[in-house]
């Protein structure tokens, strides 16, 4: 009987000195942090300087046209200019309340239709061209996917959709974006649309610039060798070379005034 309890003293004894195992994959408090999408996409805002945009004018140049955009607390005026390929100067405004077309200075009278392509023209430039400024908007539903290595650098990875109230006619698209985990910037991004049959990009960042506090970049624009939409995989398309390259997105002369 002695003899079992001194096993037992013994068995006790050891458990209590012994050092206790490594944990691997350690810490996970940090990991846990990590996964939370949205504070990713905050530290992406502030990489990009988008608490400078919430008050400001930006102009650019975007494929023969000229944007300018006003935002000033919840309010917005979007104003494209170009001339058309009769000659005739058209200027499209699309503010919060509504959109409106001059031809030659004068209000053009449009079809439902026609507005609301025009319409989304005119916000589909701005919402690429200020990437990733609208990330928390109020009809954005953020999903984090994980971490990636792309050129040897570490990224992670979220999901964006869209609610179909506030979400725009384009609600049902999906993007992915991948952002650099330590300098926190949006380096490429993929989406998958709807419209006109659809299809799928993948953008790499190039040029990237800083205007007056603010982050911008050019892209270099990819499309899937097949019909694939599984934009979340991109990433690993993009190095198998599995992606072409069918364009460059460029915004030049830009121009940002921060409003008081």
């Amino acid at each position: 009987m002695k003899t079992n309890y001194l096993i037992i003293f013994l068995a006790l004894f050891y458990a209590c000195t012994r050092p206790a195992p490594e944990v691997k994959n350690a810490p996970v408090e940090a990991k846990t942090t990590r996964d939370s999408a949205q504070m990713i996409a905050e530290e992406a805002l502030a990489a990009q300087g988008a608490a400078i945009l919430a008050n400001s004018i930006v102009e650019f140049d975007f494929r023969q046209s000229h944007f300018k955009v006003t935002r000033r607390g919840g309010s917005f005026a979007y104003e494209r200019s170009f001339r058309d390929s009769t000659g005739h100067w058209v200027h499209d405004v699309l503010t919060n309340a509504n959109f409106m077309r001059e031809v030659n200075g004068k209000k053009a009278m449009l079809l439902p239709k026609d507005s609301a392509a025009y319409s989304s023209s005119v916000n589909s430039v701005v919402y690429f061209a200020l990437q990733p400024y609208f990330l928390n908007d109020k009809a954005v539903q953020k999903k984090y996917l994980g971490t990636s290595t792309i050129k040897g650098e570490p990224y992670d990875k979220i999901e964006v959709r869209f609610s179909s109230e506030g979400g725009g006619k384009d609600f049902e698209d999906r993007y992915v974006y991948w952002f650099h985990q330590h300098k926190h910037t949006l380096d490429y991004l993929a989406y998958n649309y709807q419209v006109e049959g659809g299809g799928a990009r993948f953008r790499e960042a190039y040029n990237t610039r800083i205007v007056n506090g603010v982050r911008f970049a050019d892209y270099l624009n990819y499309q899937p060798k097949s019909d694939r939409r599984d934009i979340e995989v991109f990433d690993q398309l993009f190095l198998q070379k599995e992606l072409t390259e069918v364009s460059k997105v460029l915004t030049e002369n830009i121009k940002v005034l921060v409003l008081n």
